[in-house]
């Protein structure tokens, strides 16, 4: 942290500040003791009280930070003075110390500050989402890109230290507060898909996280008398389930297809088959599905599969049966391990296919939409999208009709104070119908969240629940990203069809990453421009593939030529390889 003090008019007289720091070395979860100090700083270090999981570890944790003065002067001789305050955490105390002291040699340099703004300099330069016509959405997206990578690893240092994101970030509440810093799919389903669409490093290091959970999500699902993987609802180190409530670790196993889903994405955008193999991925998108079958119920009345006993991510209900939702994202992980199979040559069991093809997915031929679960009431209250979520992230096959009919099924009876991220998947789904008005008022909603001057999101609109709200900012960013473009990210392709609603001159989204290409694209009210960047080295895991432009309606295809643009009328389409739709690796 930095304090600034500019003197603006001619005065002899000091300039006094008074700061309140609310920072105390106290944790209810770490014995601390103090340490000597450390050249300027403070150091304390202790270890967790408690560890995850009988026998599990409890880790160190070392302190040094720069204490806070109770007040700043600038004297009568200066016209401007700046302070600095670091902070250095670490699990041993040499490498706090040595973190603390590249801090004070860069600040001594006065290259701190300087440091700072170039490495997210080469962030925007990487990545960039930008809109004409509404400065406060503009300043909203690039509120939601910035907090979302600050909670990340750096792109320069993916290190298996990395441990999740959760919903609000680096939190520093109270027992009780901003989660604990557990991870939820918040991480996998809100946060994920637009840093992904990115940041090939960052997407690879959440799933590397999920990778390192392994031996805890097979201990749970043994706990729950299951086979296969059983991802925990509250993640922190270790993998096993952490949440406080019992009820959700039980029954909200949507999470295992929420994190499958993570994997598929990864691998259609990159063709990343080392995070498969080498890398493990593979254990995860197996494990998943032998969970499923071991926990789905077989039921000869209806020839079908049913998950009995779940909530769905609508947590206002709870031990329900065929939560559409959870049903829907059982069935395509279970189909994406097949196909990974095949890819990959290993002999996948015949119930992963029998499964996938047979799992009962909820719909009202009368009413001809999606009940939210067996036995659900149209028109009873929801929590927050459930689902709406079928369309996208999900890509259920329907009808426009049927589409339109679950979006206004759910959009008056779905909870107006429920969390953020709600009202970004209603907005995508209207932009699909191509109802861009519609949708730009729900995206509205969005606001109401965001709190100045800073751009912090709470979790509710009144301004309670987490924050730092990153899942808020993740299906905000989703929604303007993969709503007003149109991107789905497919096996063979990346699809889009864009819209923009009345106000919006235009859309810039820089360095969309797919197949080891960046590409630039500008949606205009009448056209595309899309600029594939020279060939860099995105990612050492991915080999560049020659990519060109195929137009929907026309069939037309056009190779894109690195920094040659390529203007295109504003109407579907997709980006593929020039050659054919197999894999850039060889087998």
């Amino acid at each position: 942290m930095e304090v600034l003090l500019v003197r603006h008019r001619t005065s002899q007289e000091p300039v006094t500040v008074d700061l309140d720091s609310a920072f105390t070395p106290q944790s209810t979860d770490i014995d601390f003791e103090a340490g000597p100090d450390y050249k300027v700083g403070r150091y304390i270090h202790g270890q967790t009280t408690t560890a995850e999981f009988t026998g599990g570890p409890c880790p160190s944790v070392h302190l040094i930070w720069t204490p806070v003065p109770s007040s700043l002067t600038l004297l009568p001789e200066q016209t401007k003075c700046r302070w600095g305050f670091i902070v250095a955490a670490a699990d041993t105390s040499e490498r706090a110390q040595a973190s603390f002291d590249e801090a004070l040699e860069l600040m001594a340099t006065g290259d701190l500050r300087k440091s700072h703004e170039l490495a997210w300099e080469e962030l925007w330069l990487q990545s960039k989402v930008e809109v004409t016509g509404s400065d406060s959405l503009c300043r909203a997206l690039i509120g939601c890109m910035f907090y979302l990578l600050s909670a990340f690893p750096s792109i320069h240092d993916t290190s298996s230290t990395f441990g999740g994101v959760s919903p609000g970030g680096l939190s520093n509440g109270g027992d009780g507060q901003d989660y604990w810093g557990h991870v939820f799919w918040d991480q996998d389903i809100w946060m994920y898909p637009a840093v992904a669409l990115f940041y090939p490093k960052l997407a690879r290091a959440v799933l590397e996280y999920r990778v390192r959970t392994i031996d805890g999500a097979k201990d749970n699902a043994q706990k729950q008398g299951y086979k296969g993987l059983k991802f925990p609802w509250e993640s922190a180190v270790s993998g096993r389930e952490v949440c406080p409530e019992d009820i959700y670790g039980q029954q909200e196993i949507h999470i295992n297809g929420d994190v499958s889903l993570a994997f598929q994405h990864y691998l259609y955008l990159t063709e990343d088959i080392s995070m498969f193999t080498e890398g493990c991925g593979s254990e995860v998108i197996w494990g998943v599905a032998d969970y499923w079958v071991s926990r789905a119920t077989w039921k000869e009345e209806d020839g079908q599969y049913h998950l009995l006993g779940v909530m769905p991510p609508d947590e206002y209900n709870y031990n329900i049966n065929d939560s559409v939702y959870t049903n829907a994202v059982a069935k395509f992980s279970l189909q994406f391990a097949v196909e990974l199979a095949g890819l990959l040559q290993y002999p996948a069991p015949d119930q992963w296919k029998e499964a996938a093809d047979n799992l009962s997915i909820p719909f009202d031929e009368e009413f001809q939409y999606h009940p939210e679960f067996d036995g659900y009431k149209k028109g009873d209250t929801v929590k927050q999208a459930d689902a709406v979520m079928l369309g996208y992230p999900l890509g259920l096959p329907m009808t426009a009709e049927v589409r339109r009919n679950d979006l206004e099924a759910y959009e008056p009876v779905t909870d107006p104070d429920g969390p953020a991220m709600t009202w970004g998947m209603f907005a995508i789904g209207w932009l699909e119908l191509g109802e861009a008005e519609r949708a730009q008022v729900l995206l509205q909603k969005c606001f109401k969240n965001i709190q100045g001057p800073f751009r912090v999101w709470s979790e509710s609109p009144d301004g309670s629940g987490a924050v730092n709200f990153l899942t808020g900012m993740g299906g905000f960013l989703q929604a303007v990203v993969f709503g007003y473009t149109g991107f789905r990210v497919l096996k063979d392709c990346l699809a889009f069809s864009p819209i923009l609603p009345d106000g919006i001159g235009a859309l810039c989204v820089r360095g969309v990453s797919f197949l080891g290409r960046q590409l630039d694209w500008l949606l205009r009210k009448d056209d595309v421009c899309i600029i594939m960047r020279e060939q860099t080295s995105i990612t050492d895991m991915v080999q560049p593939c020659d990519l060109q432009v195929v137009m929907q309606k026309s069939g037309t295809k056009i190779p894109l030529v690195s920094g040659e643009p390529v203007t295109l009328p504003l109407e579907p389409g997709y980006i593929c390889k020039v050659t054919s739709t197999s894999f850039c690796w060889p087998l």
